[in-house]
């Protein structure tokens, strides 16, 4: 592949390793009598994954275009990188933002996306580009036009991976992909991070197949956020009990209850509280089941109630 030249030495700012790559204060979002964000304070460290879940139009994609500088917030404080988004070329020459409507001049074939990639990406590394585009079978000399969804998919995922990007932002662009090509996304994710830290936010519905990738989960619903932890934190502070109802609601007490299901004399609930080992030893021998919340249970929970967990 002879698209574009490998880029040897970062032609980005350095910020420091100690400031904060993004946060928004107090925003709020208004598209005519309709509120996209209402009062969002979140921030974002350097060097980590980051999941930004949520239903459909809960806010997500409204916060990722105000981060990226594709739309402008009513009121509040936004930085990234320590400045203004919007229209600041400075701050926007060190982010990737790859969404799943990501949209190309059709008539390009996808070595030249790639090389108008590497002209405008400054940590673009064309040798990982090139392994990418043979681990997800993507032809070059394709026309954008011709590919199908999936490879649609995977170029965004290429381009989102070899950016390099000090903030780089997946908007589900990979939903186009089967499970085995997803997979391998996570995959090159991961290893590729290890050796180029970076900070990474993913926005998607499929939580539990990026749940063990999460260093830090931020949950947003009806334009708010009810979520904001670490994710081995939330995990560890929520437990799904299930078994005889008096004895479940007995354990109940001992906590707040996020979610309840009762079929006949049996009742499951997903409760937040510590619960010790000495404390689940006792509940088995009653006949209580107590298991770890899965991240998309949590996720599903609070978004429902709509209320805060605190960790």
């Amino acid at each position: 592949m002879n698209a574009s030249t490998t880029t040897t030495e970062p032609r980005v700012r350095r910020f420091d390793e100690t400031e904060l790559v993004a946060s928004m204060r107090s925003v709020d979002r208004k598209y005519g009598d309709v509120d996209a964000l209402a009062d969002v304070s979140f921030e974002i460290s350097r060097n980590k994954i980051y999941g930004l879940l949520g239903r459909n139009g809960a806010g997500k994609t409204t916060i990722m275009q105000i981060l990226t500088g594709q739309d402008l917030h009513t009121s509040g404080d936004v930085e990234v990188f320590g400045a203004a988004p919007f229209e600041n070329a400075d701050v926007l020459a060190n982010v990737c933002f790859v969404k799943e409507s990501q949209t190309y001049p059709e008539d390009l074939k996808v070595k030249h996306v790639l090389v108008a990639a590497g002209h405008l990406l400054p940590n673009w590394d064309h040798a990982f580009a090139e392994t990418l585009l043979d681990d997800f079978q993507l032809p070059l000399c394709r026309k954008v036009k011709k590919l199908s969804r999936g490879m649609r998919s995977a170029l965004g995922v290429i381009i989102g991976l070899a950016s390099r990007a000090p903030l780089t932002l997946f908007d589900e662009p990979y939903l186009g992909l089967d499970a085995v090509a997803r997979q391998l996304f996570y995959d090159r994710l991961l290893a590729d991070y290890a050796e180029h830290p970076r900070t990474v936010v993913l926005s998607t519905h499929l939580i539990d197949e990026v749940a063990n990738l999460l260093e830090h989960v931020i949950v947003v619903d009806g334009g708010r956020i009810v979520v904001d932890a670490d994710a081995d934190a939330l995990r560890s502070r929520a437990v799904v009990v299930s078994g005889p109802i008096d004895a479940v609601d007995a354990v109940a007490a001992s906590g707040r209850v996020l979610r309840r299901e009762t079929l006949g004399a049996h009742s499951r609930i997903m409760l937040q509280a510590d619960v010790t080992e000495t404390e689940r030893n006792r509940l088995r021998e009653a006949g209580v089941q107590v298991e770890p919340a899965s991240l998309q249970e949590l996720v599903i929970a609070t978004s429902t109630q709509r209320k805060e967990i605190t960790v």
